[in-house]
Order: structure tokens, then C-alpha cells, then sequence
């Protein structure tokens, strides 16, 4: 198991134990060693011994012990005991907003119900409404987030998905048989929620294939198995499925399974105007197939530059490149520094020291350092009367760092009115301010909009963060006229930040491509409160490539100097 797996495990044991109703400083204790783990720069596969592993803060030595024995491929026996003894509906019960432990524990004592089928049948005969300290506000709001979790069953998180599939791939090309394989549909387009894992391979030999996919140790049932396609479920619970071709009809099978069904109808109508037919076969004119090694060789066909498969939305990508006009998107290498960074001055729990040698190592040139603002108060925000304290801790510490600068910035919280929550002569005094929504998500549209609208109109105000406030298969995004809030970033030269953290990835990939024709910068932050989050920019460059960004656009690929002007002529705007 992976450093993430073991987390994970931890994670879910805290949650066990509390709908066990366990003592709380047990569930602490895993839910400390979970993050603990996580957020660790311990090597699992150079196997650590005991000692190791008690060195990092928040892991004792009873779970240290249980840790290396997953390590070891061991069961973990605790994990599996609470699996047996509690009920999993009452699990995914926590899938619900609004409905944490403790009411779901009473739930199931009081009524018996364990499962979310059983929740909405009580709801809807109003049994909760009646239930102490819960009430028909209650019951409205739970009925409200079942509906929220059957909309979301059956989909995953990019992230959640990425590494797994990329083992599946890693073990069918280096089977001897397989000549070519990649990944296809929504995971290859880099969507940021997915249903299943598609995988195209090209073979002389597709049985034995055939008989190897359906074997990985990963898999937890069979589906199907075919002759050319095959389904199982992933112990994770996502589904994979794996079509063989031969190998001269790869590129055809690839570009048609990885297009978005809207791309491949665009495309397939494309074809018809030119007498070609179009399939997962191949492109055949009068019935003579058109030969093509790769799927550049395909779109050359149709007088096109190739298209990246993150653009395959039928969003105006067949006609650029058409008329050679498609952008040369962003990549990873292109980012220079990174913003929308948390550390122990607030709910981080990474140093300010560490952000800088994490990010100097990996070739980067600055930190954009936001602790959480006073308002923050269940994020321990930097209180006004620290403010000082905190800038002139940032100060000392990039002097410890030769060509590397630190940006001295807050995350402001954007109060129900509008305001930032420092006064104008506190905000003056950072680098740059990020201004984001922390509570009162409830307002009505209009009220939202001009919530962030005025915000966006302070003049200290530098980037919006998490715009829309999503929070994939968990919370839909507030009530807002985004397209109002974009044209008025556009106005004030305010710039909007993707969101990297993947449970985010706010501002989603559509409204990207509206903000960068509008000309708003776009910063990819990670949102991080560790080491490990510090990486997942990455999946908001997956973001930016969608919104058809390139270098340019982003902010964050400015060098060191450039960045610096640039905040500098922010701060100086009116």
C-alpha cells in the first residue's frame, strides 16, 4: 500500500470509530495520524521501521505499528473488525452535508435507519421533523443533500482515479503482447469528475490480453469478458474497461473513445462532408480504408493541426484547428511559483521554510504565502494585532533563501457585505490579497453577486479565489452571476485563481475559456495546508489546458522579477 492508501485507511478508522462512538481522543489519534501521514515526506517503499515512523508529529507508536503493517501487505485488523461491526450505508449517510456522525449514530439507535434509502423514506414520511434538536428545517436540509448524493453516486474525482489507472496502463504495456495502449474517454480529456477508467490497447493476441486484464490483482469483480472489450470493478469501486484492436485501427479507436460525444459527432459530420466515413475502425473513402499510423495522422486527413485530447469538447477546437489556430497550451514546466499557500501561522501545517526549499527544489523562483485572515477563526486567521508579527516572519525567512523571493499575502475573507475583513490601512501592507468566501453561503443571487463585486472592486483586492465555491460530488456552487463577477474581474484587473485542490477546481475549465477571452489573468493555486498539496497544481494546469490557456494567460508563469512588477502595479491601481 501507498503512502495515500494507508492515510485514507486511517481516515476512514476515525470515521468508524466515531459512528462506533469510540472514546474521542482514539478518533483523534487516528485522524491526527492520518493527516499526519499524508502530509509527511516519508517514503513508504524504502520501508520505515517503527522508529521512523514515531519520528513524525501526531503518530504514536500503537498506530505506527499498525501502519507498518499495511506496509507489510498486512491486514489491518481494527479497520476490518469496524467494517464488519458497522453497517456501510451509515458510511455513505456521511455523504451527506449537514449530517455528521453524531446524528446519523442517533438515527440509526433511535430508528434503525442505516442506509440513505431508509433516511429519505423517514424524511418523507416526516419522522425526522419530529425527532429532538432536529426539526423540519433539518429534515428539508437532509433531503436536500440526498438529492446531492444521488446526483454524484457513481462518479469519482480525477485525482482519486489518475494514479490507479495509471498502474492498469503501466501492467498492460509491459505485457509482451500488447503493441500499444493509452488511456481514452473523460480521464484522458483530463475531466475533473470521471465515471469510469477507459483503456485502448492494440494486440495480435487479444484473448491472452483478454485473460491478463480480467486477473489484475486490483480487480474486485468481473463484469464482462469479450473477445475485443472487457469490464471489471477496481476495489476502489470505479470500473475499467479495456477494448483491443488490431494494431492498424488503433488510432481510430483511440481518437473515437477518448472525444467527448459531442467532438466525435462534430467530427463524423465533418467527415461526411468530404465523402469519408468515420468509425472506431478506421476512415475508409468508398469503402478503401484511409491509412494512418497516429492520430496526428488522422486529423491531417482533415487538413487539421492535431487536438489535444483536453480540448475534444466540441467547444470551437475543430475549427481552430482547422484554421491553424489552436493555442499551445500550458504545461506543468512552465509554472514558476506558486500562490494560495497555508503554513502553521494559521490552519497549515507546514512550515514557511519548507514551502520554499519544497518549491526551490522543484527549479520554482518564488512563494505566494496566504494565511488565513481574522475572520478565519476555526483556521486560527492571523488576528490583526499579529499582522506584523506574521510579515515580519515572512521577511526573515527569505533571507534564508538566495534567489528565491517570498510574496507576503492573506487570504481575506469577503464579509456578507462585501467588505474585506482588515481595515484598508492593514491590507495595504501585504504583497498581494487574495479576497475569497469562507461563510454565509446562502444568499440569494443578486446578493451574492454584488457580495463579490464590491470585493472585487477594493482596490487591495488582487485575486478571487475558489469563485463559485463548489465542491465536487460534496457542494454545488452558490447562488452567482459568474459571468457578472468575470466581466467585473476584467474591469478592475482583478485576477481570478483556479483552484488546484481537486476537490475544487473552481474556476471550472468552461468558465476558463470565458475569463481568458475577456483577457483576466489566471493564477493555478493550490490551495495547500501541506507538503503534498503543494503538488496538486498539477491538476489545475489539467484545468487551464481545458480552458484552452496558454503560458501567457496564467499569472504564475511569470519569473521572479516579472512577478514582482506585477504585484507592484497592482498595488498601485485605484
Amino acid at each position: 500500500m501507498d503512502k495515500q492508501q494507508i492515510s485514507k485507511i486511517l481516515a476512514e478508522t476515525a470515521t468508524l470509530l466515531e459512528l462506533k462512538d469510540e472514546n474521542p481522543f482514539k478518533i483523534r489519534a487516528y485522524q491526527n495520524a492520518a493527516r499526519a501521514l499524508e502530509s509527511s515526506t516519508l517514503n513508504l517503499s524504502d520501508n520505515p521501521g517503527i522508529e521512523k515512523l514515531v519520528q513524525i508529529k501526531g503518530i504514536g507508536k500503537k498506530i505506527a505499528e499498525q501502519i507498518l503493517q499495511m506496509i507489510q501487505g498486512n491486514q489491518f485488523e481494527l479497520y476490518q473488525q469496524l467494517k464488519q461491526d458497522i453497517p456501510p450505508g451509515l458510511v455513505e449517510m456521511l455523504k451527506i452535508p449537514t449530517l455528521g456522525p453524531r446524528k446519523i449514530k442517533y438515527l440509526y439507535h433511535s430508528l434503525g435507519i442505516e442506509s440513505i434509502s431508509e433516511l429519505e423514506l423517514a424524511c418523507n414520511n416526516n419522522t425526522i421533523a419530529a425527532l429532538p434538536n432536529f426539526g423540519s428545517k433539518t429534515q428539508q436540509n437532509i433531503l436536500k443533500g440526498i438529492e446531492t448524493v444521488k446526483k454524484f453516486r457513481g462518479n469519482f474525482l480525477y485525482a482519486e482515479v489518475i494514479d490507479e489507472a495509471a498502474k492498469l496502463l503501466d501492467e498492460l504495456n509491459r505485457h509482451p503482447q500488447v503493441i500499444r495502449a493509452s488511456m481514452a474517454g473523460s480521464l484522458r480529456r483530463k475531466k475533473e469528475v470521471v465515471k469510469d477508467i477507459d483503456l485502448v490497447a492494440s494486440s495480435t493476441s487479444p484473448a491472452e490480453v483478454m485473460d491478463f486484464f480480467i486477473s489484475f490483482a486490483a480487480q474486485k469483480d468481473i463484469i464482462a469478458r469479450g473477445e475485443t472489450k472487457s469490464s471489471i470493478t477496481l476495489k476502489s469501486g470505479i470500473n475499467a474497461d479495456l477494448r483491443i484492436v488490431e494494431d492498424y485501427q488503433y488510432p481510430y479507436a483511440l481518437h473515437h473513445f477518448t472525444g467527448s460525444r459531442e467532438h466525435n459527432t462534430a467530427m463524423r459530420s465533418r467527415s461526411k462532408k468530404l465523402g469519408i466515413k468515420m468509425n472506431e475502425y478506421g476512415l475508409f473513402e468508398q469503402d478503401k480504408l484511409i491509412e494512418c499510423s497516429s492520430e496526428e495522422d488522422l486529423f491531417k486527413v482533415f487538413s487539421m493541426s492535431y487536438i489535444p485530447p483536453e480540448l475534444r469538447e466540441n467547444l470551437g477546437e475543430i475549427e481552430a484547428a482547422k484554421n491553424g489556430i489552436l493555442p499551445r497550451l500550458i504545461q506543468e514546466s512552465d509554472i514558476r511559483g506558486l500562490f494560495h499557500i497555508h503554513t502553521s501561522f494559521s490552519d497549515g501545517n507546514i512550515g514557511i521554510d519548507q514551502v520554499c526549499k519544497f518549491l526551490k527544489d522543484r527549479g520554482m523562483q518564488y512563494a505566494g504565502i496566504s494565511d488565513h485572515s481574522q475572520t478565519a477563526a476555526y483556521a486560527h486567521g492571523v488576528k490583526e494585532k499579529d499582522v506584523e508579527k506574521y510579515l515580519s516572519h515572512l521577511q526573515q525567512i527569505e533571507k534564508e533563501f538566495e534567489d528565491f523571493s517570498i510574496f507576503k499575502g492573506i487570504e481575506s475573507d469577503i464579509l456578507p457585505d462585501g467588505n474585506l475583513d482588515y481595515s484598508s490601512h492593514i491590507l495595504a501592507g501585504f504583497d498581494f490579497v487574495i479576497a475569497a468566501i469562507h461563510s454565509s453561503f446562502n444568499m440569494d443571487e443578486q446578493a451574492m453577486t454584488n457580495r463579490v463585486i464590491k470585493a472585487i472592486e477594493n482596490p487591495h483586492t488582487t485575486i478571487l479565489a475558489h469563485p463559485t465555491g463548489r465542491i465536487l460530488l460534496a457542494r454545488e456552487p452558490y447562488k452567482l452571476d459568474i459571468i457578472r463577477v468575470i466581466n467585473a474581474a476584467a474591469a478592475h484587473g482583478v485576477a481570478i485563481e483556479i483552484n488546484a485542490n481537486p476537490h475544487r477546481l473552481d474556476l471550472d475549465w468552461r468558465l476558463v475559456k470565458y475569463a481568458r477571452d475577456k483577457k483576466v489573468k489566471i493564477f493555478i493555486s493550490p490551495d495547500a495546508h501541506h507538503l503534498a498539496g503543494l503538488e496538486d497544481y498539477k491538476y489545475g494546469i489539467n484545468t487551464a489546458r481545458k480552458g484552452w490557456l496558454t503560458s501567457s494567460d496564467v499569472a504564475n508563469t511569470m519569473n521572479r522579477k516579472e512577478m514582482k512588477k506585477y504585484l507592484k502595479s497592482m498595488k498601485g491601481r485605484k
